[in-house]
């Protein structure tokens, strides 16, 4: 970020201050030489006078001479009046500018008085130390952001239109600034992960710039780190070729070695290094706690976190003075509190060299440990004769806190039932201080710091499992071991009852073990070990509930699903939301639930278990475990339907689902209505999958299809294929053809959305046969489109057009004018297939008026892309561009990040067909970041795009490299296009 110097504040001391009651002048000269009062432009004159004031505004300033103005604006050979034209532009700009600005002095002039940011230069370097500063620290994220507004100061070329060798000069050095700037900001995405983003602008960049090597360099890695290697090594090669024609020079040692790396796969070049771990605090011997677990493991930021708060009740420096340090750690049973807890204190033995007492509060147990009891055997340990004890509460609670005054103890209380157990036992003064364990967060505690405590890492887990069992046991059975783990939910003491099981059973295999547990029903009772049981440890928690939240805890398990909203959990429940909310709240604070978000619930995987069986135990009548998913299922079916018309006003579909009893959610707002759908994706899905085997399965279904924007999107593509399929098998062993058709149609979708054109078709004609077996005009019409659509990717366009025009009329029928006005931009493409280029410009355009009359819908983006593609073919580059702009804004609005993907690709053929290589570079990298729908076998043609793009722009061996992997994904979805890309390659390299 180095290279320019700094502008100082251009008001000095001494200097006339800015006038008041003004408006204050800006001035820019990252662009055209321009100056506004406020927001009104002022007129700065002719070139010269232009070239004039960026010279004064640039000398920092300082005076500059007049013989030094003359040489700026007209270097070696001035005019003959070159001192009579510096004053009169000197007086024109008096004018123009606020009084005492532009003053005189020793035969020259300056600009003074001027107030902070007013020049965008001066901004732009204020930001750029800021980032570099931010960057120092550690925050890449805002030191990107900081770093990109400074760019955005830019505004074309700088200084542009001014004359002179002076503006030429900065001219080139404020440009090559603004490329290190840039560079440094392209860096420090790399730094962050976001290569895949980055190669967009960087083939731009490079084409803009050939020569420049660092921009080679950071594509060079933006590409290996996206998974392109060989497009990597063909830019090093297209670089290395046009610096040895252009310069008759290697590229720089750098660029070698990373192309090295690259050739070696070098692991370091993955992903970007990771700050170097603080090292834990020294371990330390306390007097009187308990033993801590010679296998610890992990936890490693709570550890440093606890041990931090303890350290500051020393006292010392910037903490003296503070109140005794409290920590309050909760979490569910088993998730190793105590262990934690003993493990930090043991460690801080150094801060509190007076001792350390520790007592099991038995707070999940029947009966509490009285505070009076436990000041007893405090007040005894720390040397005070039974004698001196007082009876009452309240006088051995002053008594301790007077005993414990000046000394610097450390309290361990472990297993509390609640603050006010813990309140008595507190020390008063600083210098001492509290660890306190508990299933229920103490919020209440006032002064405590709140510790929850999660389950295990994936790695951790790991790690305490391999410790108990032995490194050569799991060593050959790794993947099986993650199995036990997943399976303990990374609930350390369920690991820990795994593990010890194993140890103890020399023929078993982890593998046996992993059989073991994959029982879901049987799991609970496998995890037991001696005197350690995971299902004894949620029982005691259980036990402690009220009847509404033990109810709530029972059917909240029941439903499948990573998280629950409140939303939905009020349908569960079948409670207002606030009430629902109230109990929700209180379960995390018993830690059997866990907030996963603001508004959003989840349960430990074990726990979810035990809320099952308990269900099963304790649920009357039994029926309520049915109707309470029923109601679920209801509440996401309504909801879904309400988001569907929301995005598709004039769509009938919603018209032809199953009926609901239980109400859903209502929106008004399209964009919180997506919000919805997204956030509940997994947990819709999971509803879904959850009702194979029931009577609940037509509403499944019809579900899937109200929610076929997830899969649309690209964002949930994989998760609604799985549950797609499941609905088709499901639906086929119920012999329910109306469901098993509509299932089928989502599956074709699916299928379609990824590519995969020849299952798509297998599915169409069941679900065709099916529907048309029951009279679903619903399905019929939908399927009569997929099939049109089908038809058009395998060259079928007569056959196309025959379907697409079934689905109009199908569609007409039902008065459904978004279906109709969807498969008339599918008619256009089959229109173009047949070279009927006029006519399908013209349906397009019925197309889009039919979506413009509806309401600018998420639809209309299909109108503007369509007739967008018949334009290009019809050679209206600029038409199509404007229309793919429309679409793009409307896909980008909706979150339809593949349809965004496929957009630019689009956006890239065009600007390929008029001759503009670069930029049909940069939307084909856009395409390849954002992924289209047609899965790999659009990604072919997105890189024989880019391919040619390159080839455009002299970087052949880069777009051989795009052209080779395109082949490839052609050979591999048995496309047609693969000859067309062995044309574009040699063939020798086809070969």
């Amino acid at each position: 970020m180095d290279g320019v110097p700094r502008v100082p504040e251009q008001r000095r001391p001494g200097s006339p201050a800015e006038p008041e009651n003004t408006t204050a002048l800006r001035f820019g000269v990252l662009g055209p030489v321009r100056a506004w009062r406020g927001d009104e432009p002022l007129a700065t004159g002719s070139p010269q006078q232009r070239a004039l004031l960026a010279a004064l505004l640039l000398r920092e300033g300082r005076t500059a001479t007049a013989a030094e103005l003359i040489d700026a604006l007209w270097g070696e050979e001035p005019p003959s009046q070159a001192l009579a034209a510096v004053r009169t532009y000197a007086s024109r700009l008096r004018k123009i500018l606020d009084p005492g600005v532009l003053v005189s002095e020793s035969g020259g002039y300056a600009v003074r008085g001027l107030a902070d940011g007013t020049l965008d230069l001066t901004a732009a370097q204020d930001l750029a130390a800021e980032a570099e500063k931010a960057r120092t620290t550690g925050d890449l994220c805002h030191a990107r952001d900081v770093l990109r507004r400074a760019l955005a100061l830019w505004d074309g070329e700088v200084l542009a239109g001014v004359p002179g060798p002076y503006a030429e000069a900065q001219r080139v050095r404020l440009e090559e600034w603004r490329l290190q700037l840039l560079e440094t900001c392209l860096d420090m995405d790399l730094e962050q992960g976001c290569h895949a983003e980055a190669v967009s602008e960087l083939t731009a960049l490079t084409a803009a710039h050939p020569l420049r090597e660092r921009l080679r360099e950071l594509l060079m890695l933006a590409l290996y780190r996206s998974g392109r290697q060989a497009e990597a090594l063909a830019v090093y090669a297209d670089t290395r070729r046009l610096l040895a024609d252009e310069l008759g020079v290697d590229p720089r040692p750098g660029l070698q070695e990373l192309q090295q790396r690259i050739l070696r796969a070098d692991p370091g070049l993955a992903e970007p290094s990771a700050p170097a771990a603080e090292t834990a605090p020294a371990p330390v011997r306390p007097a009187q706690l308990p033993a801590t677990v010679p296998d610890f493991t992990g936890r490693a930021s709570f550890v440093r976190e606890l041990s931090d708060v303890l350290s500051s009740a020393s006292g010392d420096g910037a903490t003296a003075g503070r109140v005794m340090a409290v920590s309050a750690l909760a979490g569910i049973g088993g998730v190793g509190k105590t262990t934690l807890a003993v493990h930090v204190a043991h460690l801080a033995r150094a801060t509190f060299p007076d001792g350390q007492l520790y007592v099991d509060l038995q707070g999940a147990g029947a009966r509490a440990a009285e505070p009076e009891t436990v000041l007893g055997s405090f007040l005894r340990a720390l040397g005070t004769a039974d004698s001196a004890i007082p009876d009452s509460l309240e006088e051995r609670a002053a008594l301790y806190r007077s005993v414990l005054d000046g000394r610097r103890v450390l309290v361990l209380l472990d297993n509390a039932r609640d603050a006010a157990q813990v309140r008595p036992l507190l020390p008063g003064a600083d210098g001492c201080a509290a660890l306190v364990t508990s299933r229920v967060r103490m919020l209440d505690l006032a002064g405590a710091h709140l510790v929850d405590l999660d389950v295990m890492s994936p790695d951790e887990a790991l790690a305490l499992f391999t410790r108990i069992v032995g490194e050569e046991r799991v060593a050959s059975e790794r993947e099986a071991a993650l199995d036990v783990a997943g399976a303990c939910g990374f609930l350390p003491l369920a690991i820990r009852i795994a593990a010890s099981r194993l140890a103890a059973r020399r023929t078993w295999t982890v593998s046996v073990l992993a059989a073991k547990l994959a029982d879901e029903r049987r799991r609970l009772d496998e995890l037991q070990a001696g005197d350690l049981a995971v299902k004894a440890t949620f029982e005691l928690g259980y036990g402690q509930l009220e009847p509404a939240q033990a109810r709530a805890f029972r059917l909240l398990g029941l439903a499948d699903g990573p998280d629950i909203s409140v939303a939905a959990a009020a349908a569960v429940l079948d409670l207002p939301a606030e009430d629902t909310e109230e109990l929700l709240e209180s379960l995390v604070d018993t830690s059997l639930l866990e907030s996963a978000a603001p508004g959003r619930y989840r349960f430990h995987d074990l726990v979810r278990l035990y809320a099952r069986a308990c269900a099963e135990r304790d649920e009357h009548p039994p029926s309520e475990r049915g109707a309470a998913l029923s109601r679920l299922l209801d509440f996401y079916l309504a909801t879904a339907a309400g988001v569907y018309a929301i995005e598709r006003p004039g769509d009938r579909l919603v018209d032809g689902l199953e009926p609901t009893e239980y109400p859903g959610l209502t929106f008004t707002d399209g964009s919180a209505a997506l919000d919805w759908l997204y956030s509940e994706a997994a947990p819709l899905l999971a509803c879904v999958r959850q009702s194979v085997g029931t009577s609940r399965l037509r509403r499944a279904v019809d579900l899937l299809w109200a929610a076929k924007d997830l899969t649309e999107s690209g964002a949930n593509s994989h998760q609604y294929e799985t549950t797609a399929r499941a609905m088709c098998d499901a639906t086929g062993a119920a012999e329910d053809p109306r469901a098993e058709g509509r299932a089928r149609t989502t599956l074709t979708n699916v299928l379609l959305v990824s590519g995969r054109i020849q299952q798509a078709a297998e599915q169409a004609e069941r679900a065709m046969t099916l529907a048309e077996s029951v009279r679903d005009a619903t399905a019929v019409s939908w399927v009569a489109n997929d099939r049109g659509l089908i038809s058009l990717h395998q060259g079928r366009y007569a056959d196309g057009r025959a379907f697409l025009e079934q689905a109009i009329e199908g569609y007409r029928a039902a008065d459904n004018r978004a279906g109709e006005a969807l498969s008339l931009c599918n008619l256009s493409r089959a229109h173009l297939g047949m070279g009927n280029i006029a006519k399908a410009v013209t349906i397009a355009h019925r197309g889009l008026t039919a979506q413009l009359d509806i309401g600018r819908t998420m639809r209309l983006a299909n109108g503007h892309f369509t007739l967008g593609i018949a334009l290009t073919k019809a050679d209206r580059h600029s038409d199509a561009l404007h229309q793919f702009s429309e679409a793009l804004r409307i896909f980008e609005d909706h979150r339809q990040r593949l349809w965004q993907g496929t957009t630019n690709f689009r956006i890239a053929e065009v600007h390929l067909a008029a001759r503009r290589p670069a930029q049909s570079a940069r939307h084909a990298e856009q395409a390849l970041a954002l992924g289209c729908i047609g899965g790999d076998r659009m990604r072919g043609h997105v890189l024989t795009l880019l391919g040619r793009s390159l080839s455009g722009l002299g970087q052949v061996d880069r777009a051989t490299a795009c052209w080779r992997e395109a082949l490839n994904l052609f050979q591999q979805c048995g496309a047609p296009q693969a000859e067309e890309v062995r044309a574009l390659l040699s063939p020798a390299t086809a070969a």
